[in-house]
């Protein structure tokens, strides 16, 4: 039977997933000769065998890859067969500007799982056991090919018989990079006052014995520090709130089985998948009457944030016993506002008064990564509100090529974008780029992907808000390197960014409701209500919420109370004594404030929809000072009755939406005692029954019958539902978020799409 000859290639995620392993063990079972070898931008494969073999072997790689492998193209071309004997896995073959994605950090596997936890395996109980299914990836990656040596394990060598393992293509430890076990690799130690104390299994066990005694520990994870306490010990949990200056916002938890979350939480299928996931993000879960985990942990919020371990240190130190808790908080290692901390010296030096005792270990971190947050929404649909671990660096995919964009994102929750061809290489989560020590986080950040993914800029995009240490970093870089610099609308980028996150790629323009707390418009304004009528080329604003002043700016969205009374005197209405805003704000503050109000000064106009919200919150006295970003919002929709079909009405005309006679009958239900789930329950049916006016009106005008939803109000999961609910139901096509969060952590995507189309319509104009 005659013998032909395939060269073939392979990109995507396929590289640290046992692509190679899978790759010989097929050619070997269809008896085919050749060889397999990564590269920098993938996996190279020659075979010769029978037509009828090559075919079997091409189907089986398509549609049966490696559990953890992402195949993005196969090339395939005939050559002439070279004769080979066997079938065997080559070097890798380093190619100078090539690239290809790295796999996310992967949680530990079953069959990992299984020998920590077996006395009579090798590796047992050790806390960095691992194997090409599971394990650290981009966290310890140093460069490409995915190769031993570009990662941070470089410096534990294999003894025999962990490189028997890794030498064996039949072993499932086949060149899988982090290998070790506990003669060759990384070790535990536990630190108290910068001395160390125990190391090993004695490590272990007196870090479990302190959290037991109720007090608090710095845990070094996989892609930084983790702040761990008793979550049922309220004492402990407040001291910790304390230490970390974090007055009010949730702490996630971890608990070390699916079990002991359902006992504390609701979980449906969809939250079960997801908990459980290979990503193993924090996932959001309505909190049971009867849970132990202390209130102080999600104080005014009716949900918890629970994740399952995902390494083997947290499967040890989380392992059920009598008398350990159940439940730990086990928060990011950062004082607020501050990044994660991730390397050794400096997370004992800023991490010292936050916590009793470290546990530490010595493979080193070489890129931090913070937890990712999501919850099930639409049914059965995960909503990352965080994307982080687990999730980066997996590009998101686009249907067309892109110039080499670096777009530096948004102030709050920055992530940053690099593109390189049909792929978008969206950050992990950044923070908040308020301080000098986040913004080097994020230049850490852009120079590693740079690196990694080959991609040299030659264009650059950031926010039009000038003041932005993204858009300025942005703004210094494309000086220097004398690159194009397009600023890009806020909204828009949120509009652009919904559109790629759901692969829409039709000339048709959509109708984008764009709700969030902050933008900066083309008229100066703060945006943040917004109705665009668009796509990556232009928009159109068509309609907006009323402009009111934001009177002190930042001061304004601090304390809730202040919005409250400027929506008031912006409609009209008086500032009654018994009001709660009114009562919240001292004589003095409620004089200095009028004045401001009637002399506009330093009260630059907004459209906010978070602010209408902030509004509404202190309207009805959930909320008069916030202490964390949309805190006032969160806790009006954990009161909203979910049985309640009541509305208030707002003006429609002209372009704006006015909530003038929101105000007024929301105030009288208040006078007449209606319960605040029922006032935030009406408020948020108003907001979704103009928003379906509103599309109704664009549709019967213009014809366009698809809405986006981006921005970070629609994290709001009751406002979501009810959106759909009533969208779908008028037969609009709706798209929301599923690859990106739909607040600031996926504009940078946008902001890169439209950079890349204004590009193009500048040489298309050149050309002409």
């Amino acid at each position: 039977m005659a013998i032909i000859g395939q060269e073939i290639k392979v990109t995507g995620i396929v590289q640290g997933v046992g692509f190679r392993p899978f790759v010989y063990s097929l050619a070997t079972s269809l008896q085919l000769t050749g060889w397999v070898r990564n590269t920098s931008s993938g996996v190279e494969i020659e075979i010769n065998g029978t037509d009828e073999s090559v075919s079997a072997f091409l189907e089986e790689l398509k549609t049966h890859p490696p559990a953890l492998a992402r195949i993005d193209s196969i090339e395939a071309r005939p050559v002439p067969p070279n004769g080979y004997e066997g079938f065997e896995i080559r070097h890798s073959q380093p190619q100078p500007g090539d690239f290809l994605p790295v796999s996310p950090d992967v949680c530990t596997c079953p069959d990992c799982l299984r020998e920590l936890f077996d006395p009579s395996d090798r590796r047992y109980r050790y806390p960095f056991i691992n194997c090409t299914n599971c394990g650290p990836r981009f966290t310890i990656v140093t460069d490409i090919p995915y190769d031993r040596p570009n990662t941070t394990m470089a410096g534990f060598p294999l003894c025999d018989d962990c490189r028997r393992e890794y030498e064996d293509p039949l072993d499932r430890r086949f060149h899988a990079q982090p290998v070790a076990c506990p003669r060759c690799g990384p070790q535990i130690r536990f630190e108290a006052n910068g001395q160390q104390i125990a190391a090993g299994e004695d490590a272990l066990q007196l870090a479990r014995q302190w959290l037991r005694e109720g007090r608090i520990l710095a845990v070094k994870g996989l892609g930084g520090y983790h702040l761990a306490c008793d979550a049922s010990n309220p004492q402990a949990v407040a001291e910790l709130r304390r230490r970390k200056r974090r007055s009010d916002k949730a702490f996630a938890l971890m608990a070390f089985d699916l079990a002991a979350i359902e006992r504390q939480a609701q979980v449906g299928p969809s939250e079960r998948n997801l908990l459980e996931s290979i990503q193993r993000p924090v996932v959001l879960l309505q909190r049971k009457p009867g849970s132990t985990v202390a209130a102080v942990v999600a104080p005014g919020l009716n949900t918890l944030g629970f994740m399952l371990p995902y390494t083997p240190l947290h499967f040890l130190l989380l392992e059920p016993e009598p008398g350990f808790p159940e439940v730990l908080v086990m928060t990011s290692g950062n004082l607020s506002e501050e990044p994660i901390a991730y390397q050794d010296e400096d997370a004992c030096t800023r991490l010292q008064t936050l916590a009793d005792g470290f546990l530490l270990h010595n493979r080193p971190i070489h890129m931090r990564v913070d937890d990712s947050v999501a919850e099930i929404v639409d049914g059965d649909q995960p909503y990352l509100i965080r994307r982080a671990r687990g999730y980066a660096p997996d590009p998101v995919q686009l249907s067309y090529d892109l110039p080499p964009v670096l777009a530096a994102g948004a102030e709050l929750k920055n992530t940053f974008c690099l593109t390189r061809g049909k792929y978008a290489f969206l950050s992990q989560h950044i923070g908040d780029l308020e301080n000098y020590e986040t913004l080097q986080s994020f230049e850490e950040g852009v120079r590693h992907y740079q690196n990694l993914f080959r991609v040299q800029p030659e264009l650059i995009a950031c926010d039009l808000h000038p003041d932005y240490l993204a858009s300025r970093a942005a703004a210094q870089r494309a000086e220097q390197e004398n690159l194009p610099l397009v600023k890009v609308q806020h909204h828009h980028a949120h509009l652009a960014a919904c559109l790629a996150d759901n692969h829409y790629t039709k000339s048709d323009p959509v109708i984008g409701l764009i709700l969030d707390g902050t933008g900066l418009g083309t008229d100066g304004a703060v945006w943040g209500g917004e109705v665009l009528v668009g796509g990556l080329e232009g928009y159109r604003r068509a309609y907006h919420l009323k402009y009111v002043p934001l009177p002190g700016g930042d001061l304004a969205v601090r304390k809730p109370a202040r919005m409250a009374l400027s929506h008031l005197w912006a409609a009209g209405l008086p500032w009654e004594e018994e009001l709660p805003p009114v009562e919240a704000l001292c004589f003095e503050e409620r004089t200095a404030l009028r004045v401001q109000l009637e002399k506009k000064l330093n009260t630059p106009p907004t459209s906010s929809m978070g602010r209408l919200f902030d509004a509404a919150s202190a309207l009805i006295s959930v909320r008069q000072v916030v202490n964390y970003e949309g805190q006032a919002a969160i806790e009006l929709e954990a009161l909203a009755d979910p049985d309640e079909n009541g509305s208030y009405p707002f003006d429609i005309q002209d372009g704006i939406l006015d909530p003038a006679p929101l105000w007024e009958a929301m105030l009288a239900d208040w006078r007449a005692g209606e319960s605040a789930g029922t006032i935030s329950a009406r408020f948020h049916n108003a907001i979704a029954d103009a928003l379906l006016t509103i599309c109704r009106e664009i549709r019967s005008n213009a014809g366009t019958s698809t809405v986006a939803l981006s921005g970070g109000v629609w994290q709001n999961r009751l406002l979501l539902h009810k959106t759909l609910e009533r969208l779908r139901a008028d037969r609009f096509t709706v798209l929301y978020h599923h690859r990106v969060p739909a607040n600031d952590g996926g504009l940078a995507l946008g902001q890169a799409l439209i950079a890349a189309a204004a590009s193009r319509n500048l040489m298309n104009t050149k050309e002409a």
